[in-house]
């Protein structure tokens, strides 16, 4: 077995042993591809969108309205199309259902095959959507997709917290937030290609190519073994035990497998994790599960995506700015996602939350104004100098930077560790449900707000940055470095959180007996 950083992880006077061991690492990073298909969907859509011939062919009205030069077009407005909206968001409300169907299918029979299902179910959207001749395939191709989505994203994040040793949980969990933005990168280029393909196969081929990701991900998944804790869930304690001594690379791991084992008995307690996820001692873990995702999507990164063909066209990139502006910001997003890899177990989580809040802030509001300044409320055609268009672009790289190392891959690792065992699965379904709920939403909202709202839209969501970025600051203890079974022990020593974790918990997670001595 090759060898790597060893490390010894305390939590409730116990020592976990483990290194970063080439089986450890290969599998996290084939478990993590799981992300390429929500990041290939989230780039290709954006991409074939802009495509005439795929306007032309299912949205002629957006064509239409996007061929209009005159003075008086409200460059706020100008887009919008609740058909074409539609098309976007269906894939998120697909994935917010299948999300608690992916809950009961990773309990009951591991993680990967429910990251499986999610790879195969994509394949079959993608071969829809490649193929489709109306707009009615297009919507069933897209439903699959968020299918997909919403059972690799249920599972995935969980397996990777589940494998990974306590001190490098959080580099290897974000590796699923990296392939999410490789995907969008990958995706982002091929639109750029494939837009100079004469006639509909320009975007038959972006759409149909979406089964690759799909199938890497169902191929991967037949590959992967199960993880320690899913073992130990379903009654097999023997390969859980072998299993542990090899992704930790050691034969000391009597103490974390008893807390699994522990843990396992807390979980074959509860009939009904739905249930159980309600009560007062799960109230830190179920507030953070739905309010993180809530506040990633409030983020406004949508709207930076949504300026950006504008102002890199303006900059000099002629008739393919919008695809060519998309490489940039995937590239940008790509890169940064790899500061939080690095640095997201040696300066922890809170930290990164902070900083990118404050940095996504100023970026928010200063982009926020300097539109203000051109578009005024009329949201007139104007002509922006380079200079004005490069200042706008840096401080929008800056804003996408800034979310990749904080809430883009922070909004799927915190969740994914806090659970205890027993309604881990539900608990991540809800992370997942309550993101697509919201993207959905903002999908479907984000024209017409920002038909209506204009450029103050930038500050509505520069508002929510601080709203969130207080919530952090007082309500999310550090969980870096915590073994995933002693996240009781963070929730019981915080400030506002202690009051709801019973000591009997506590007493489970040490292996004591339940009753007071």
């Amino acid at each position: 077995m090759a060898g790597g950083a060893v490390f010894n992880v305390s939590g409730a006077g116990k020592e976990y042993k483990g290194k970063m061991t080439v089986f450890v690492f290969l599998t996290c990073l084939v478990a993590a591809t799981g992300g390429l298909i929500f990041g290939y969907d989230i780039g290709i859509s954006g991409g074939v969108t802009s495509m005439d011939n795929f306007l032309l062919k299912f949205f002629p009205s957006v064509y239409r309205q996007q061929q209009k030069h005159s003075r008086d077009t409200n460059e706020y407005c100008k887009f919008n199309s609740d058909l074409l909206t539609l098309f976007t968001s269906s894939l998120y409300l697909a994935a917010l259902v299948s999300s608690f169907f992916a809950a009961t299918v990773t309990r009951a029979f591991g993680r990967k095959w429910s990251m499986f299902g999610g790879g195969i179910t994509f394949i079959f959207g993608a071969a829809i959507n490649g193929a489709a001749v109306n707009v009615a395939m297009l919507i069933l191709g897209r439903i699959l997709l968020g299918i997909g989505v919403g059972f690799a994203n249920q599972s995935v994040p969980v397996y990777l917290s589940e494998m990974a040793p306590a001190k490098l949980r959080g580099m290897l969990n974000i590796g699923f937030q990296l392939m999410i933005t490789i995907g969008i990168l990958a995706a982002n280029l091929i639109n750029y290609w494939t837009a100079q393909i004469r006639g509909d196969w320009g975007w038959r081929v972006s759409l149909g190519l979406a089964a690759v990701p799909g199938a890497i991900i169902a191929v991967g998944s037949l590959l992967l073994p199960d993880t320690p804790n899913s073992l130990i869930e379903r009654g097999y304690p023997e390969a859980a035990m072998a299993m542990l001594r090899r992704v930790r690379g050691s034969d000391d791991i009597q103490a974390e497998y008893q807390d699994l084992v522990t843990a396992s008995n807390d979980s074959k307690t509860v009939k009904h994790p739905w249930k159980n996820i309600l009560q007062r001692r799960n109230r830190p873990q179920l507030t953070m599960a739905v309010l993180i995702p809530f506040f990633q999507q409030f983020t406004g990164i949508n709207v930076i995506m949504f300026y950006a063909p504008v102002l890199f066209k303006t900059v000099g990139f002629g008739g393919q700015a919008a695809l060519m502006s998309s490489v940039i910001t995937g590239l940008v997003n790509a890169l940064a996602t790899t500061v939080s890899i690095f640095s997201v177990d040696r300066v922890g989580r809170r930290a990164l939350f902070l900083e990118g809040g404050a940095q996504m802030l100023i970026s928010q509001i200063i982009v926020g104004v300097l539109i203000a300044v051109k578009f005024g409320v009329t949201g007139a055609e104007t002509e922006l100098s380079k200079g004005y268009a490069a200042m706008l672009v840096i401080f929008i790289c800056l804003y996408v930077s800034a979310f990749a190392w904080s809430w883009g891959p922070l909004g799927w690792l915190v969740p994914s560790e806090i659970f205890p065992l027993e309604i881990r699965p539900a608990g991540q379904s809800i992370n997942v449900s309550v993101n697509m709920l919201f993207t959905f939403i903002i999908a479907e909202a984000f024209l017409s707000m920002l038909c209506h709202l204009k450029f103050g839209l930038f500050f509505f969501f520069a508002g929510w940055v601080v709203i969130m970025t207080i919530f952090i600051a007082l309500f999310l203890p550090e969980t870096k470095n915590v073994p995933i079974e002693e996240m009781s022990f963070v929730w019981k020593k915080h400030w506002f959180w202690g009051k709801f974790i019973p000591d009997d918990a506590l007493r489970a997670r040490r292996g004591d007996a339940r009753s007071p001595k």
